[in-house]
């Protein structure tokens, strides 16, 4: 019998070793499109070596990665950019010595077309960056506002799944609120948002599910409500079990 197809980002059974360590254990995990989904877990649980082999930084020991359907767990990372799947960074990784036009532009690898100053705008402004000046070099941005760049370069590639790696790392309060929102314009746009963070307050407030991972395994998924009050997440996170 044929599988069911199956829209968005569907993770099944995925193996990550290195050497004789398991880094991920038959991980299954899913994004629908227009989706926010948080990945949680304590350090070294395999957050981002889910995202490193989702985008093909790291090629999975087993186990099956789709979007849309399509398999995408033996291409390298241009292609899987190509896919539909963009991500930002733990550390910043923007081209700072050029412009935030520039590196918008760098993005937009899906697109038969250069990307446009309209366009470039308008993915600014969507990522909260509105009336920033394309021609300003990209490393003189506030820390914060890069963080924001990076969003609008992954968003130029015009993703049907957008991974996020701790993008409220070193925000403050007023910019973790305001990132909160750009996820959900994301969202609402179709996209997926598949989001690795420790800020428990964004989850709470930005996620419709929660999947939480403890030395490479799914221990938890649910919504953020149930999974504040599981059991098995509490002691994960602070090694009690009340």
């Amino acid at each position: 019998m044929a599988q069911a197809f199956v829209s968005g980002l569907v993770v099944a059974g995925l193996e990550v070793h290195y050497g004789g360590v398991r880094a991920l254990r038959a991980v299954d995990l899913a994004v629908a499109p227009g989706e926010v989904v948080a990945l949680i877990g304590p350090n070294g649980a395999g957050k981002t070596t889910l995202i490193n082999a989702v985008t093909g930084v790291v090629t999975p020991s087993g186990g099956s990665i789709e979007i849309d359907g399509r398999r995408i767990d033996r291409l390298p990372q241009h292609r899987v950019a190509r896919a539909g799947v963009a991500r930002t960074y733990q550390n910043i990784r923007l081209f700072a010595a050029l412009s935030v036009g520039d590196n918008v532009r760098a993005g937009a690898l899906r697109r038969r077309a250069p990307l446009d100053d309209a366009e470039a705008r308008a993915l600014l402004a969507q990522s909260g960056l509105p009336g920033v000046d394309l021609a300003r070099r990209a490393g003189g941005l506030p820390y914060g506002d890069q963080r924001r760049l990076e969003i609008a370069r992954a968003l130029a590639a015009q993703p049907r799944s957008l991974l996020l790696d701790e993008p409220a790392a070193g925000m403050n309060p007023r910019e973790t609120q305001a990132l909160r929102g750009v996820i959900g314009e994301v969202a609402r746009s179709g996209t997926g948002v598949l989001l690795v963070e420790h800020d428990m307050a964004l989850v709470a407030a930005a996620c419709d599910r929660v999947v939480v991972l403890n030395f490479g395994e799914v221990i938890a998924g649910g919504t953020p409500a149930e999974i504040a009050r599981n059991p098995a997440v509490v002691e994960a996170y602070l090694g009690v079990a009340g």
